[in-house]
Formats: structure tokens, sequence, C-alpha cells
């Protein structure tokens, strides 16, 4: 009896090792051993903690790793980040493609209860969500004069999160990795991707295997994106043709940066027939619940914006921040110093309010003291928000086009992902920018499946840029098509068609 228990157990080690795979080198304490709301067994093996970036002072950047539930040793490693400037990857991991899904508390302020995600991101791959810049999320420096930042220097810190964690964590440096993001990633994956293919190119040790980057509803150029709501609004059926015609005859196309009063002026009109609508997507309500006790009116109505905030981006060497300001999940790019389409910014608040969202489960679980004791977060990393009115930021690296150019020519792989709802980040410039590199078609036009159903559409370019569509899908890809979205995941992943 006791030698079959002996080998029952030495049958039951191995079977936890082939399926965990092991990671022998991650740093002492980092190990994530269990979470408050969860009752379960992990899936996968957990870490997480802080990686410091020399300077004066040193910035402390806070990842949650999770192991690929199929196979580590040999799945792809993955990073993940969100936009803002200034939002937390958490909302990735929380609201999108982390390993677990949250139920609200049984009462109000309690701990969320958790449940294994069948449609996480890690059932095929390894990720590591960041929260970045330092100041953002859980990271944080000793000296918050870091928190004035940019483009450019996010990108060399991330950077440089990279090569550290990939000295802490060595058994994953020969798997493919890869970079992906949404929103105003769409500015930190190509300018980070670039950073990281120079390393390579210059031999920076360690060595990474860098294969790709995916964005989804990505800030990509400031015209395209800028010039994009109005044939958005007009195909969604949200003004009527005679406005469009309108504002086609008056703007000429050029609905970003006009000097034309009769542009303005039909803009203004356009402004106020989408004020209300939720921009991350049409078709969800908008959440209207603010802390209590906040007045949610900043300069005169719900949706209107402070002189300070229509000022800003007139150059880039203009902050896309204001000290004790927020500028909103996501940055859509309209034009700020311009009358017309203004309500459609986030709007700037003096506490931390995401238009048209509900953060209350996961701004209550990362503020719990057993939750940030079980994820080994310092206390010197303060409350944690969704996005924080830390940062002063700067777009300092331009347009992201020729970044996408010189990345897929020297063949790295590219997926530009749109939920086709998203008002924030509107499909029609994605589309617009991807086609305006001028590679050959190589894969025409069509719908693709996921659940015996046509999930959305796509289209192959030369150079390994694919664009894809996901019907029905707003800003957060994976927050509304969970099931698609691991889908077209697993199979671009996998070099498959999608």
């Amino acid at each position: 009896m006791a030698m079959a228990k002996s080998i029952f157990y030495n049958v039951s080690v191995l079977f936890m090792l082939l399926c965990f795979g092991v990671i022998e080198a991650a740093p002492e304490g980092a190990l994530v051993t269990n979470l408050p709301g969860f009752s379960g067994t992990f899936p996968s093996k957990h870490y997480s903690g802080f990686v410091t970036i020399d300077g004066n002072p040193p910035k402390n950047l806070f990842y949650y790793f999770v192991a690929s539930e199929r196979n580590p040793s040999n799945d792809p490693v993955v990073l993940w980040l969100n936009g803002g400037p200034g939002c937390s990857s958490f909302d990735g991991f929380v609201y999108e493609h982390g390993p677990f899904n949250f139920e609200a508390g049984k009462s109000k302020g309690s701990l969320p209860i958790l449940h294994l995600n069948p449609y996480s991101w890690s059932k095929v791959s390894n990720m590591i969500y960041l929260d970045s810049p330092a100041g953002v999320g859980l990271s944080y420096s000793p000296n918050t004069t870091t928190y004035k930042t940019g483009d450019i220097q996010t990108a060399k810190d991330t950077h440089n999160f990279l090569l550290k964690w990939f000295e802490q964590y060595p058994e994953f440096l020969s798997n493919p990795f890869y970079i992906s993001g949404e929103s105003y990633a769409g500015v930190y994956v190509p300018t980070l991707a670039s950073n990281v293919a120079e390393g390579i190119k210059s031999g920076v040790k360690p060595l990474i295997n860098f294969k790709g980057y995916m964005v989804g509803n990505g800030v990509t150029d400031r015209v395209f994106d800028g010039n994009a709501l109005v044939p958005f609004a007009h195909g969604m059926s949200l003004i009527s043709d005679a406005m469009f015609e309108e504002a086609q005859a008056a703007c000429k196309g050029n609905y970003y940066d006009t000097s034309s009063e009769r542009c303005s002026n039909i803009l203004r009109k356009i402004d106020d027939v989408l004020d209300g609508l939720n921009i991350y997507d049409i078709l969800e309500p908008c959440y209207h619940g603010l802390p209590s006790g906040k007045d949610n009116d900043v300069n005169g109505s719900a949706n209107s914006l402070p002189l300070s905030f229509k000022q800003l981006g007139n150059s880039s060497e203009k902050p896309f921040g204001v000290r004790k300001r927020m500028f909103g999940r996501a940055w859509p790019f309209r034009a700020p110093a311009r009358d017309g389409l203004m309500k459609l910014w986030p709007q700037l608040m003096a506490e931390v309010y995401v238009p048209c969202t509900d953060d209350t489960i996961a701004t209550v679980w990362l503020n719990n003291d057993e939750v940030r004791k079980a994820i080994h977060a310092n206390p010197e990393s303060g409350p944690w928000a969704l996005c924080t009115s830390n940062l002063r930021y700067y777009r300092d690296a331009g347009s992201m086009i020729s970044y996408h150019k010189n990345l897929t020519i020297q063949g790295y792989r590219a997926l530009i992902f749109s939920g086709d709802h998203d008002m924030c980040v509107p499909h029609t410039g994605t589309e617009a920018w991807t086609r305006s590199l001028g590679y050959q078609i190589l894969d025409e036009w069509r719908s693709w499946v996921s659940n015996d159903q046509v999930a959305g559409y796509t289209q192959g370019y030369a150079n390994n840029l694919i664009y894809l569509t996901i019907k029905g899908a707003g800003h957060t890809v994976p927050e509304y098509k969970p099931r698609e979205s691991l889908d077209f995941y697993s199979r671009w992943l996998e070099a498959k068609a999608i």
C-alpha cells in the first residue's frame, strides 16, 4: 500500500510538472499561491512583483505573469499593455482576457468572486500584464517627477523592463515573444517593438526572440484617426445622409483640423447628435455611476471640456495630461484646438473617472489589503485606479505609420484588429491607414468564422500584415467578444489562417 501511494504521489508530481512546466529561476517570493476571492486551483503558475528600472530615481514597474495552461515551455510569451496613456493593464487582466472572470461581491464593497475564464489568453500563451509607465496602476517611483514622460521614454523604460524580466525568467528566452495592447497602446506597442528590434540588431543581451506584435483599436496617426469619426457615424446610421453630405461639402474630408467656420458649424451639429452615446461601444449603455457626492460637471455640463484641455495637442511638444486631471480610459484623436466633435473626447476630471465605464470590481479587488499582499504589491505603490491622474504625458513619437512600415518590412508579423462598434478609435481610420501602407493584398477582404458564425472581416497584406475586424465588439475587444478573441488570437499566434 505504501509503495502504491508513493507511485501515485510521484506520478501526480510528474503530471503537475508536465502541465505547469518548471519555472526554476523566478525571483524569490514572486510566486502567487492564492488570490482572495478564488477558491479553486490555479490552472497554471502565476508570478507577480516589481522589476526596478535603473535611474535616479529608479522606477518600479509592476507585472503579473500567468504561465500558459497548455505548454509554458514552448508557448509564446506575450506582453499585454493597456492604453490611456495612464491606464493599468489590470484592465486587460480583470475585464478582458485574464485567467479569471470576476463576479461582483454579495454586498456593496465586498470582494468579488473569481471564476476560471474559459477564454483566457493564457490558454495558449504565457501572459505578462505590465503597468506602464511608472505612476500607472501599481507601478511607481520614489520621486514623482519621473511621471513626466512620453512615448519615447516609455518605450525605453519598457524595453529595459523586458531585458530585466527575461534575466529573471531565462527559461522563456527561447520562446517566441510578442507585444500586444489596445487603445493608446497603439503607440506603446510599435515604439516598444522598434526598441526591441533595434536591441536585437545591436546584440543587446539577453537576446529576445521577438516575432511580432498586435494592436487592437489602436491610436496610430492624428490625421487618419481624427478623420475617422464622421464616416463611422454615417456608416452606423448615427447621423443622417443630409448631415454627412453637408459635412463632406463643408470640410472636404478634413474633419480633424479645419479653419472653416462652415465646417465647424456642421461638426458641432454632429457633436450634439452623438452626445450621450457610449464612445467605447455604441451598442452599450453609458454607465453613469459616479462616486457618491461627486459632481461630474467640470465646466458647465457632464460632457463639456475645460479650456486647458481644448488647447492641448497644438504641437507634438504639448503634454497629453494636466496635473491632477484625468483623460480617460483611451484617447480618441480628434482636433482638440478646434471646434467640433469636442464632447467625444473623454472628459478631464479632478478625480479618476472614466466616462461610461464601471470599474468598481477591479477597484475594490486591487485595493484590498489581502489581495495586495497576495500579489506582492508594495504599499508605496499607493491606491490602484483604472486610469491615473499622475502622469504628465507627451506624445513625442509622432505618427506610428513609419514604425509599422519599418517593422513589417523587417519581417515582423503584425495583426491590427478593430472592434467595429468602437467610436473612440473607429475602424474606419484603422482600415484607412493599413491600406495607406500600399502593400500588396494577398488575402482579399473576406469574412472570418468563430463557432460556425461570421465573427468579422479580414484582409491580409504582404510583409506579414493582417487587418481584422470583430463584429459587434467595442473598444476593448476581448471584453465584448471573449470567445471570438481567443479564436483569432490563438490562430494568429500559431500562424494559421484566421
